[in-house]
Parts: C-alpha cells; sequence; structure tokens
C-alpha cells in the first residue's frame, strides 16, 4: 500500500479527532461577525474556498478566500487564517510576516516544528493528520473538518459517509475514462477544484472544474463516450441528462461532499495505477514549495 492510500483510510479518524479537538481552539478561529480572509496555496487554498464559503453562508460574517499569492494588500480583515501543511510554505510565510502587528493571523498546521510557528499569532497543530506522501489527503480534509466544527456544520453522519466512501466500488468504467470533469455549487466548488487536482498530481490525468452552472457555458463541449462528469452536492436540474446525453458518464454526488472528495482521492490512486504511476511520487512536485530568497 502506498503512503496516500495509508493516509486517505485514515480520514474518518482524524476528523473524529479533529471535530472533537474544535471546542479548544475557539479563541484562536475567527469570531462570529469578524471579517475574515483564509489563504493557502494550492490543495490549501482550495479548502480556503470551501470554508470560507461555509462560513459566510451560515451568516457567521463576511469571509474570503485567496491563494497566499495574491491576498489583497488593501484590503483590511478582522483575522487572517492559512492553511499550510508543511508549515514552510514560502508564500504563506512570507504574508504572515507582513501582517504581523497589524492583523490578527491564525495558521493550521500538521507541523509543529516549523517557521510557521512563529510566523503567525496563533497556531493549531493537526500532527495526527501529518503526511509523509507529497500529495495531501487526510490534513486537507481534516482541517476543513476542524473548521466545520468551528463552525457548528460537522456533525457523525459526514463520518459516517466517509467510511463508506471508502468501502463502496468505484462506479464500474470509471477508471478507464480519459477525462474528468468535477462540479460544485456553493462551497463544495473548492472540493471540485481539489478533486480535479488530485488526479492531476497522482494519476496525470486530463481533469477540469467548474461551479456547476458554468458547465454549459462551453465546457460541455468536451463531453463524450471517453469522459466523466462528477458532480460534488445537489446538481442542477437537468444537468445529468444534458450530460448523459453526450454520451459521457455522470458520477451523481450521493455522500456528504467532503466524503466525495474521498472517492475522487481513491480514484486517484486507482487511475494512478492503472497506468503504472506511482501516486506518492508526482512528477516535478514536492510536498512543500520553498523558494530561494
Amino acid at each position: 500500500m502506498t503512503y496516500v492510500e495509508d493516509e486517505l483510510n485514515s480520514q474518518p479518524e482524524c476528523w473524529t479527532r479533529a471535530a472533537e479537538e474544535a471546542a479548544r481552539h475557539t479563541a484562536a478561529l475567527p469570531a462570529a461577525g469578524e471579517r475574515v480572509a483564509i489563504v493557502g496555496c494550492g490543495t490549501s487554498y482550495f479548502m480556503a474556498q470551501s470554508a470560507a464559503a461555509l462560513r459566510e453562508d451560515a451568516g457567521l460574517g463576511e469571509t474570503d478566500a485567496f491563494a497566499a499569492s495574491e491576498f489583497p494588500r488593501g484590503r483590511t480583515y478582522d483575522r487572517v487564517v492559512a492553511l499550510t501543511r508543511s508549515g514552510t510554505t514560502t508564500e504563506v510565510l512570507e504574508l504572515l510576516t507582513e501582517l504581523k502587528g497589524r492583523t490578527r493571523t491564525v495558521a493550521l498546521t500538521a507541523d509543529p516544528g516549523t517557521p510557521v510557528m512563529t510566523a503567525a499569532d496563533d497556531v493549531v497543530v493537526l500532527d495526527f493528520a501529518d503526511e509523509r506522501s507529497v500529495v495531501q489527503t487526510r490534513f486537507a480534509t481534516t482541517a476543513l473538518t476542524l473548521l466545520r466544527a468551528h463552525l457548528g456544520l460537522h456533525t457523525g453522519a459526514v463520518v459516517d459517509d466517509a467510511r463508506a466512501a471508502l468501502a463502496a466500488e468505484l462506479p464500474e468504467g470509471l477508471v478507464e475514462r480519459t477525462q474528468f470533469t468535477f462540479l460544485g455549487r456553493g462551497w463544495t466548488v473548492g472540493l471540485a477544484n481539489e478533486a480535479g487536482l488530485k488526479m492531476r498530481e497522482a494519476s496525470l490525468s486530463w481533469t477540469e472544474a467548474y461551479p456547476a452552472m458554468e458547465y454549459r457555458h462551453g465546457p460541455i463541449s468536451i463531453s463524450t463516450a471517453g469522459t466523466a462528469t462528477w458532480m460534488f452536492g445537489e446538481e442542477p436540474d437537468g444537468l445529468a441528462e444534458q450530460v448523459r446525453e453526450t454520451g459521457a458518464m455522470w458520477v451523481p454526488g450521493e455522500l456528504d461532499p467532503l466524503a466525495e472528495l474521498v472517492r475522487a482521492q481513491r480514484l486517484a490512486v486507482a487511475v494512478a495505477d492503472a497506468r503504472g504511476l506511482d501516486p506518492d511520487r508526482p512528477r516535478h512536485l514536492t510536498r512543500s514549495v520553498i523558494l530561494a530568497p
């Protein structure tokens, strides 16, 4: 078993622990009414997108999400939340350093022995969800689970769905598809983006991700008998039928969307295996992007 397989299989236990620990971190995490930005790079940026949409939709305050390198310096926030598994990503550390003394910051990280521990004002360490694989799975979803629990949006049913996602067979014929499109709505757009990234990293697949209602505005033109379109969350009326009419496979979102991401992680590993690739050694990637001064 690869590292990434072992790590993605441990997600139900990691989510349970994160939800149990959320209350301990209340003071560090955004309070209701605060204006908040959530930042990250790569996978962490996509988790930031989901977390921001969840918080704002819950009526807890204006919440934006940015790639750390694209943070708008002219805006003011009550608190900035940084997601960084490694605690060493250059763009995140530079932003936290710049905000020091001006904006309250909190970092969610997996490694307590890294520079982010002093770069941020507050730190939440999820070391039990750290990973050996370059390809992120459990840290990202555990960090999002912690934030969902902080928002009062996590239940045990989510963990049950994650276990179901690990136990069930993938849809027949899905692994053999040549292109994969992931769709989301609201907070699940970030999850769709992350599903596409996992497929590219682990299996070198051609993937795309869009807000579901945007799929008809051009992207559906690539749908054909060799492609698959996967929905995260509730599907727009008529879209499944329209996709099937192209000959493409439609994969409905049947579980909690975060558990659907676990299914997509499993697909990435399965496609990598079918293509003779090692998902623990993704091409051109390292665990952290550390740029020279």
